[in-house]
């Protein structure tokens, strides 16, 4: 995973975090987004996303050798 990958994944779990502590979602949509900040938050710090693995997809940029 990349780090604008990593970076981006911790805004949005930010800014979910923000929106449920200042009362702006509730009920099942905050439990839904709170799930998806947690794993975004878990993804990043580990640094790799297990939905990328079975598409061989990645966000990690490309050493170009001389």
């Amino acid at each position: 995973m990349g780090s604008t990958d990593r970076i981006l994944r911790l805004i949005v779990a930010s800014a979910i975090a923000v929106l449920y502590f200042t009362g702006q979602i509730s009920g099942l949509a905050a439990i839904i987004l709170s799930v998806f900040a947690l794993i975004f938050v878990l993804t990043s710090f580990v640094g790799v996303c297990p939905l990328y693995l079975p598409f061989k997809f990645s966000t990690k940029k490309t050493e170009k050798l001389a």
